[in-house]
């Protein structure tokens, strides 16, 4: 039962909650799927650390609802329009646009950097062709709110405004003939409908992407309602149901996702490189895509399941978290897939609460449980790897940002710009540059990701990939490697394995489906699938996870504090109000700390806990960690 009186408040953190409590209607978003509970992950905690491979069978049960959702997509035909829509427009000159925040906005940048990629391999190979590779490679641009510094770590206030979604897509001069998807998991999020605005405002085709029922989203929150019911806005309504973990959209949500645009993708690639090539074989023929991207998925998600994959993919995850146990780090190490594990590595740190990636000489924030590197000497280069593209990240000036905020938060925001910059981007060492900052450790370990263009030259004498597991295994260190390929690729990587490191090496070995996707997009949905797995069962069997509720959620933005109010409220019994203020005091407690990127309590465990025993900050935080052990 919730005790009567809550522990005395700061005013500070009482004005902060009076300030979220006036537009909390605005964002209160318990009512919506995305933030339901799913019953076939309602014990997943308890399934999880009983068996991990019982918790991991749970996890791909639900990306089930993925290829349910994909089926109906196919089967309603809508790919070619869309398809057509962005085909016309790339054709008369125009331009595409992806725009997201948090896990959408690192979708946008995923997406980019595998049609920039595409371009890019066919000038490497010599196409000829007007307009040339590099034009077309040129046409597609990702709005992330917060800029690419996001891609490392949420953006504080970036979310929660649409003027700030109009300025970022309108700073790269989004006009009539352009073709722009917003993409917001929930169908509420702020900055993503203000790059719709700004999109419809230019004359551009604007296609609204989102996750929730329009009939739910219509009657709860105006801004999504706004935009459903415009006519010159096309909706892709893409609801899937409920997340395997509560409210985390970075897992269903995302998947169908980057499993329709990677669609629509390539049919405009496949129609394009038909009319580069008229006399080419009848494999680029566009109207197939759906079809065989649908068999591909539907064969990796099944793929997943077969004890060939499910039994070491378990043995990966203890062994993550013995290291993590052990304070101990990880080391991530990938070529083609650099984007896709970055994605799935930065987006734990909001998700349950673990340390982000640390600049390179940054000797006082806590130090990232894991990290990634890729082939590169430097890091400039490093990112340009990875992104396919140079680092865009937010930089106004002082003139623009007090036109958007005015006085009242103009120093607020002023140093958060500073603080997300390109320098500042830089400081993050993902290259060959930054291997001396996490040297390989006894009791630490390494995993390398690769894709089958990669998996050859990686673990090659002298190969990046393989010289990093080895130095690791030399270290002392434990080692693993995923490797999604064609069989006989997979064949090559189980011989050098076998022949190198014999049992000391974890092995993943997922076949890729066969099929003539010029993306390899059933392949890139299915490594998100089981790189999503892998982290969240880790997280899981660390006590990260309650149930299927993120308990260490970081509320960063007002959707999450919405959220981390809810499980206070659910979990001691507390008004809405009184939870929300309780939510306040608590992180104002360990808002130094996070800012500073160092290690902090969970604000949803603390309060909780405060609750329950009536605790101060400091006992809680006590109690709590050693509970936690």
């Amino acid at each position: 039962m919730a005790l009567a009186i809550l522990p005395a408040m700061s005013n500070h953190a009482t004005n902060r909650s009076a300030e979220f409590l006036k537009i909390a209607d605005q964002f209160k978003l318990g009512v919506l799927v995305t933030e339901s509970s799913h019953p076939v992950t309602a014990n997943l905690s308890d399934a999880s650390r009983r068996d991990i491979k019982a918790g991991l069978r749970q996890l791909f049960d639900v990306d089930g609802d993925v290829v349910r959702k994909y089926r109906e997509f196919v089967q309603s035909g809508r790919a070619a329009s869309i398809a057509q829509t962005v085909l016309r427009a790339l054709e008369q000159g125009g331009k595409l646009f992806f725009t997201g925040c948090g896990s959408t906005g690192r979708l946008s940048i995923q997406l980019v950097s595998i049609w920039r990629d595409f371009w890019q391999r066919q000038r490497a190979r010599g196409l000829a062709c007007h307009p040339e590779p590099s034009d077309w490679e040129n046409r597609a641009s990702s709005v992330m709110a917060g800029g690419d510094f996001a891609l490392i770590k949420a953006v504080e206030g970036f979310e929660d405004f649409t003027a700030f979604g109009k300025k970022q897509i309108g700073d790269l001069g989004v006009a009539k003939g352009d073709v722009v998807f917003a993409i917001t998991e929930g169908g509420e999020t702020s900055f993503v409908i203000g790059t719709a605005w700004r999109g419809v405002e230019a004359g551009a085709r604007v296609f609204f992407v989102y996750n929730n029922p329009d009939d739910i989203l219509c009657q709860h929150v105006q801004r999504s309602r706004e935009v459903i019911l415009d006519p010159r806005i096309e909706k892709i309504n893409l609801t899937t149901g409920p997340m395997a973990i509560t409210g985390s959209t970075r897992m269903q949500a995302t998947s169908i996702q980057l499993a329709v645009m990677l669609t629509v993708l390539e049919m405009v690639l496949r129609e394009l490189m038909c009319r580069l090539h008229p006399d080419g074989p009848d494999a680029l023929d566009p109207s197939t895509v759906p079809s065989e991207f649908l068999d591909q998925l539907t064969r990796m998600h099944a793929t997943l399941k077969t004890p060939e994959v499910l039994d070491p993919l378990a043995g990966l995850v203890a062994l993550e978290e013995a290291v993590y146990r052990a304070g101990r780090r990880n080391n991530y190490f990938a070529d083609r897939f650099g984007i896709d594990v970055l994605t799935d590595t930065t987006e734990r740190s909001p998700t349950f609460c673990t340390p982000p990636f640390r600049k390179g000489n940054d000797t006082t924030a806590a130090e990232s449980w894991a990290y990634l590197y890729v082939p590169c000497e430097a890091t400039p280069q490093a990112w340009e790897h990875i992104l396919k593209r140079a680092p865009r990240c937010v930089e106004w000036s002082e003139a623009e940002v007090m036109a958007l905020v005015g006085e009242e938060k103009f120093s607020q925001t002023m140093d958060v710009i500073r603080r997300i910059s390109t320098p500042e981007l830089m400081r993050f060492k993902v290259g060959r540059d930054g291997l001396g900052l996490r040297p390989p450790q006894s009791g630490g370990s390494a995993v390398a990701i690769l894709g089958g263009t990669d998996a050859g030259p990686a673990l090659a004498v002298g190969g990046f990939c393989r010289q990093q597991l080895e130095a690791t295994r030399r270290a002392g260190g434990r080692i693993g490697l995923i490797c999604l390929a064609q069989p006989p690729a997979l064949e090559t990587v189980r011989a050098a394995v076998r022949d190198d490191w014999a049992a000391d090496c974890l092995v993943v070995l997922v076949p890729a489906p066969e099929g003539r996707l010029l993306l390899d997009g059933a392949a890139r949905v299915g490594l998100k699938l089981l790189l999503n797995a892998l982290s969240t069962c880790t997280m899981v069997r660390l006590g990260r996870v309650m149930g299927n509720f993120m308990i260490w959620v970081v509320a960063s933005n007002l959707k999450l504090i919405d959220r981390a109010t809810r499980y206070i409220q659910r979990l001691t019994g507390l008004e809405y109000t009184d939870a929300n203020r309780l939510l306040f005091e608590v992180v104002e407690y360990v808002e130094p700390r996070c800012k500073a990127d160092k290690a902090y309590p969970p604000v949803v465990g603390l309060a909780v806990m405060r609750q329950r025993h009536g605790l101060t900050n400091e006992q809680a935080e006590e109690r709590l960690m050693a509970e936690l052990g």
